[in-house]
């Protein structure tokens, strides 16, 4: 039987409610990454999400966002040094 899995992100920043989930694409010229934002909220249903923000989310974007790019910039840095050293 085949099972099918879908693609899950490679990090999840999470300040309260608001989530970056960063996603990873490999290319010709290496990886890249791309980040999607969503605010999580509990309805009678169960857990749901948006991508609308209110008012007070913004700022938690803003540093969820930050957090983000920080996390990409980790991961590049760290590789292109493990690339140099190899070679």
């Amino acid at each position: 039987m085949s099972t099918s899995t879908k693609a899950q992100p490679v990090e999840k920043i999470r300040i309260g409610p608001v989530v970056a989930a960063i996603w990873r694409n490999e290319t010709e010229k290496g990886p890249r990454f791309n980040v999607t934002l969503e605010r999580i909220y509990k309805t009678d249903q169960g857990w749901q999400s948006t991508a609308s923000l209110g008012r007070d989310d913004l700022l938690v974007a803003g540093k969820v966002l930050d957090r983000a790019h920080s996390w990409i910039h980790s991961f590049q840095s760290e590789h292109e040094t493990d690339e140099q050293a190899a070679a």
